[in-house]
């Protein structure tokens, strides 16, 4: 009976740190709200947009030193983690508080820039303890946990933009408070619930899980929805805003219902399953433990002599760093996701630029509308990639493939500039920057396995800073200074949609240029994708029988 109520405890308490990881990942894309107080920070420190992009860039660079985040995954338990994270955030948006509320004088720019690296590292201390955690714990079903884990992400900015809207009326300064003392309090609790749980081990777990995980996206859904009609509908202010929040918070806490159910739901199985034990197994002892040592032996051969004969592991098997890196495969993968995550990047951090140089003087909305699309492209994305792989071994790069092709063609409307450009362009570039890293996540953890995934994952996360280089900070950043207009004071700016042209362009043959090498590794994989396949239909068959 005891064994049981530990299976039930352990069962729950695997649920409840799924729930506070959702709550880390819901306010951990701090990192893409840049454009929410970029424009007080150009004004207060008298910057020109390649200063300022160049600002951006730090934000991100603090995302490469996310290799030791990733060192860090495989020696220190899960809370260590999340408590580097969340002290290094509150320092770091701390101090970027300070100087926006005007409680300090403006510091030296290249000091603004370590505050801001800081900031964008702590996020992938939070990152890579909630993902490299729960892909474990639930690692025939990352798919799912990938687009719901990422999707909360994706909406994480329009929840800090929305809600600083609602109850701050958009304050740069209360803005940064929300970013950085919110993030502190929702990883401290989080410390005391997210652990490994042994994954599931039978179909019947498996197709609880999946039952859970719907729940998980329809209360995601909702929320995204729930958002995006606060911004179309456009009363911002009294007592609908109060209500507002207080909604959203509901909707947010709402999925802590599923641990209590399945704590209540296991006890009761485990009652009666205690009983039947206790029945049979006098009569089966000896025959089980006989069984199994057999099997045990078997295996421990079998796995000696494939030792032997291998020398270095293939796609699907655990890869060390140094042996993944030097595959073809890690390569396409990584210069893929640069296309599509950089240029991604580009266009979220200079959304506030982009909608002054197009005439609007509102941004807000793009960034919220940006976010939430980002949100859909992740959950879907997560969920029907897991589906199609299922059902008939569908390769996980072919949905980046498309999302690819979808940004360039997101990107060209954006350079003709057509009417309502940047609303279509929002969205698009949410969604496919959304499905780059719902599928990649996943994928890399099933081309070079789970026990070095901490670090490999990071190493693939070096896209952000690098992409928000070169087609931020270098190419948008040279492009729209040249065609700006200086300012007194220092700075300048740009209106009109040539602003922006030649930039789109060029991040349109990137995406081109991401779609090839999507399409390489899809085919490159197809025979690891259909071995999973069969995996899983083999699982799903003997749990039928069974």
């Amino acid at each position: 009976m005891g064994f049981q109520r530990s299976i039930s405890s352990s069962s729950a308490l695997k649920w409840l740190g799924f729930v506070t990881a959702v709550w880390v990942q819901s306010i951990s894309g701090n990192n893409y709200t840049f454009s929410n107080y970029s424009g007080a920070l150009k004004s207060l420190m008298n910057l020109n947009q390649l200063e300022l992009n160049n600002l951006s860039v730090a934000k991100d660079v603090g995302k490469a030193f996310g290799i030791l985040a990733g060192l860090a995954s495989d020696r220190l338990p899960t809370p260590v983690i999340l408590l580097i994270g969340c002290f290094e955030g509150l320092l770091g948006y701390g101090v970027q508080w300070l100087v926006v509320s005007r409680t300090i004088q403006p510091i030296p720019y290249w000091q603004m820039c370590i505050f801001l690296c800081m900031g964008g590292n702590s996020t992938t201390w939070m990152n890579t303890a909630v993902l490299v955690t729960c892909i474990r714990n639930f690692r025939r079903n990352r798919g799912p946990v990938s687009g719901i884990l990422k999707g909360y992400v994706g909406l994480s900015t329009a929840i800090f933009t929305d809600l600083c809207t609602a109850l701050f009326s958009n304050d740069p300064a209360s803005f940064l408070v929300l970013l950085a003392v919110v993030p502190f309090a929702v990883c401290l609790t989080a410390v005391f619930f997210l652990r490994e749980i042994p994954p599931a081990s039978s179909a019947a777990e498996e197709n609880e899980e999946t039952r859970y995980f719907t729940i998980f996206n329809i209360v995601a859904v909702v929320v995204a929805v729930y958002l995006q009609s606060y911004d179309i509908i456009g009363i911002k202010t009294g007592v609908f805003s109060v209500a507002f929040a207080s909604i959203l918070l509901f909707l947010l806490a709402s999925p802590i219902a599923i641990p209590f159910h399945s704590f209540i739901k296991s006890l009761n199985y485990g009652e009666r399953d205690d009983l039947e034990g206790r029945i049979q197994e006098p009569l089966l002892r000896s025959e089980i433990a006989a069984a199994e040592k057999e099997v045990i032996v078997v295996a421990a051969v079998a796995a000696e002599e494939e030792e032997k004969k291998r020398k270095k592991p293939v796609l699907g098997e655990d890869h060390t760093i140094m042996e993944a890196v030097l595959t073809v495969d890690f390569w396409v993968l990584f210069v893929s996701f640069l296309c599509g995550v950089g240029t991604g990047l580009a266009v979220m951090n200079n959304m506030g630029q982009i909608g002054l140089a197009l005439g609007y003087t509102n941004v807000s909305i793009f960034v919220s509308m940006t976010s939430i699309w980002g949100f859909f492209g992740r959950i879907l994305s997560g969920t029907l990639s897991e589906y199609f792989l299922k059902k008939a071994g569908t390769p996980r790069p072919l949905w980046n493939a498309a999302s690819q092709i979808l940004m360039a063609v997101g990107y060209i409307l954006m350079a003709l500039a057509v009417p309502n450009s940047l609303y279509i362009g929002s969205m698009v570039v949410g969604v496919c920057y959304g499905v780059r890293l719902a599928i990649t996540v996943p994928t890399a953890s099933e081309l070079f396995g789970l026990k070095y995934y901490g670090l490999i994952y990071n190493i693939l996360v070096l896209n952000l800073p690098l992409g928000s280089f070169l087609f931020s900070g270098l190419l948008a950043g040279f492009l729209y200074d040249a065609e700006a207009t200086p300012t007194p004071g220092g700075g300048n700016t740009c209106v009109g949609a040539h602003c922006y042209r030649l930039i789109f362009i060029v991040m349109a043959l990137a995406s081109v240029i991401g779609v090839g090498l999507d399409l390489v590794l899809a085919y490159r994989t197809k025979e690891i994708y259909a071995k999973i396949h069969a995996s899983k239909k083999s699982k799903k068959s003997g749990g039928s029988l069974s």
